[in-house]
């Protein structure tokens, strides 16, 4: 196989891999399978004969070393699925080689464009090829990228025993999206010692701390009677959420907060008169913060409901990840390795946090220290994301000097 990262790209986007949050089955989605599946063919390609594809759709494969020194066992992991917010079916996928400026209008919706005012480091690839959508799907660079950056790396890792690694895992895992990507992964059958998720977005960044995150179920038993008796009686369910949500802070939501500040965000409301159910996320990158917004989201609900008599609710909260920075200080030699992988890749590097969470933040927290490495992607989430082919590039050259430097620092 000679395909480039970006041929692989552009075969695994076509692929319809979004994950269903309602679904109770892992993968939540079979058709996840259908890309897992075509991975681990092209890894037995390669000559990676232990890939194999489970029960719940996790993709894993081993490089096996090629030195005689005692390296680390280190993963490189991609999510297959992509989000829930936008529809994943039919990509298009456009190339406009030679970017050379300018806001980008999507062909197959017109009302779509990509704005450089919206997307700064569009100033950053004059001169390179950027791959959209038509504007009616998601791309799926997040995280397809990641998939075609590590398999292309695996390629050329195969190929080059010139170049001395450790023993290197391949993870590529379901669910992502929907907070359930680590759920069923098997890390005794992995064996890794240290991962990185490739799941960033500029290049050059490495990313060692997260939000910390819980979802808030809040369920509201109203007051049901027909309308026409109602007068003093009737407590509409669906009224009493709309006050919840009308009196969530407007100073820490998602659209009003940046940089290292948290929110309190509704992704969900469902219901009737009798009954109704909204779910919500909260996040911040300090615990305290957390809990702190979760005892001002019961205490508003307890407002609310005070109007309310006949009612009663419940407040259920669970947890999804937590800031992986808290492991990761502990070994410090995984985040040194990658800045100087980066390095070498031709950029410099620059450490962050992610207003988000990745496969990684679990993973961390279950035993696998993992941060996570740019794959070049923008716009997550919508129809207007995009990515360039040389950044793509740099991070397949960045996993390379990666298991290099791994190697020699043994």
């Amino acid at each position: 196989m000679t395909d480039t990262v970006l041929d692989r790209f552009l075969r695994y986007v076509v692929i319809d891999t979004q994950s269903d949050p309602v679904s109770s089955t892992q993968p939540s989605t079979m058709k996840q399978k259908e890309l897992g599946r075509l991975l681990v063919e092209e890894l037995r390609t390669i000559g990676l004969s232990d890939a194999h594809l489970d029960e719940h759709g996790y993709v894993y494969a081993t490089i096996p070393s090629n030195t005689n020194k005692a390296v680390p066992v280190i993963c490189f992991c991609s999510h297959m699925d992509t989000a829930p917010d936008f529809t994943g079916a039919n990509v298009k996928p456009q190339i406009l080689s030679d970017y050379q400026g300018g806001d980008i209008q999507l062909a197959g919706d017109k009302k779509q464009v990509i704005r450089v005012r919206d997307n700064p480091a569009l100033k950053d690839q004059i001169g390179n090829d950027i791959v959209t959508t038509d504007g009616t799907t998601l791309l799926g660079a997040d995280d397809k990228a990641g998939l075609a950056e590590i398999m292309t790396a695996a390629q050329i890792l195969v190929d080059n025993p010139g170049i001395k690694h450790g023993p290197i895992k391949l993870l590529f895992t379901p669910d992502e999206e929907i907070g359930r990507g680590v759920d069923k992964v098997d890390l005794a059958k992995l064996g890794a010692q240290f991962a990185y998720t490739m799941d960033g977005e500029t290049a050059g960044h490495i990313e060692d701390e997260t939000f910390s995150a819980d979802g808030v179920e809040i369920t509201i038993e109203g007051v049901a009677i027909h309308p026409g008796f109602a007068k003093g009686k009737m407590e509409n369910a669906i009224k009493i959420a709309g006050a919840i949500i009308n009196r969530l802070p407007r100073n820490a939501a998602p659209e009003t907060t940046e940089g290292r500040e948290g929110f309190i965000h509704p992704t969900g409301v469902t219901g009737s008169m009798e009954k109704a159910a909204i779910s919500l996320i909260v996040r911040d990158f300090e615990e305290a913060g957390l809990i702190d917004k979760e005892k001002r989201l019961e205490a508003l609900v307890q407002e609310v409901m005070s109007d309310y008599p006949g009612s009663s609710y419940t407040f259920v909260v669970k947890q999804q990840y937590r800031n992986m920075k808290v492991v990761l200080d502990r070994h410090p030699q995984i985040v040194e390795n990658a800045v100087e992988a980066i390095r070498r890749a031709g950029m410099s590097p620059i450490r962050g946090s992610i207003r988000g969470g990745t496969d990684g933040s679990r993973l961390s927290f279950m035993g696998l220290p993992c941060p996570n490495i740019f794959a070049g992607g923008h716009a997550f989430h919508s129809p207007r994301e995009w990515i360039s082919r040389q950044d793509m590039e740099k991070a397949v050259a960045t996993i390379v000097e990666l298991v290099k430097v791994w190697e020699e620092r043994a």
